[in-house]
């Protein structure tokens, strides 16, 4: 039997991770581990605990959820960090980018967005549901060009090595383009494109599809939403 996805929970707000927990552990394959109620606690409990995947707050007082989610990516790369977020301010959604989120959901999403969010991040597959992924585009990838570093030949050099459908997957990911839609565009199964996906993340060392589409944009392969 496969193992439950290990989930930390952090908010500063006790009712909503009271809520959050509750539509979680009616799941049978989500477990959640722990609470935290800070950015600190969060990065305590994460080295204690190594949770599968951190659903983590923003804005919180004290260490906020940006800086929380850097500190956690960089020491614990096994776990993925999904945002929560209400796009109030795109600087914070940017931030989170930034500093490693693999993920983010709505604070309004629905019950099967949530589970299918924590799902989808925590395989490293479709890391954004459809909607999330087009918001985040529209509001952030303009930013991408302000102040950015210089591209590493290095990923020059790893964009190289794929193939011409893999680039073709490569682009659809950059565009915000879900598996199923990837699917119909290249009239492939879905089952393919799932498999064209992981190979383009293992070349390019993209930590998931989140970075995929960071990278596309960083390249230059994909105009500005």
């Amino acid at each position: 039997m496969t193992q439950p996805i290990r989930v930390l929970l952090v908010d500063d707000q006790e009712l909503i991770r009271v809520g959050f927990r509750m539509v979680l552990e009616a799941e049978p394959d989500i477990t959640v581990v722990a609470e935290a109620a800070d950015g600190r606690a969060a990065i305590a409990q994460t080295a204690t605990l190594d949770p599968d995947l951190v659903l983590m707050d923003i804005r919180m007082p004290g260490l906020d959820g940006i800086a929380a989610t850097q500190a956690i990516v960089r020491d614990h790369p096994r776990t993925r960090v999904l945002v929560l977020t209400t796009f109030d301010l795109d600087e914070y959604a940017f931030g989170a980018i930034r500093a490693g989120a693999s993920g983010f959901l709505l604070k309004d999403a629905q019950r099967h967005e949530m589970i299918a969010a924590v799902r989808a991040v925590h395989r490293g597959d479709a890391a954004l549901a459809p909607r999330i992924t087009r918001m985040l585009l529209e509001h952030v990838t303009p930013q991408l060009g302000a102040g950015r570093p210089p591209v590493d030949p290095a990923e020059t050099s790893r964009l190289a090595d794929l193939t011409e459908r893999e680039r073709d997957v490569f682009l659809a990911i950059g565009r915000g383009l879900t598996n199923a839609e990837i699917a119909q565009t290249l009239y492939v199964g879905e089952s393919t494109v799932k498999t064209h996906v992981g190979r383009v993340l293992a070349k390019l060392e993209a930590r998931d599809r989140i970075h995929a589409v960071i990278l596309a944009h960083r390249l230059g392969l994909v105009g500005d939403a």
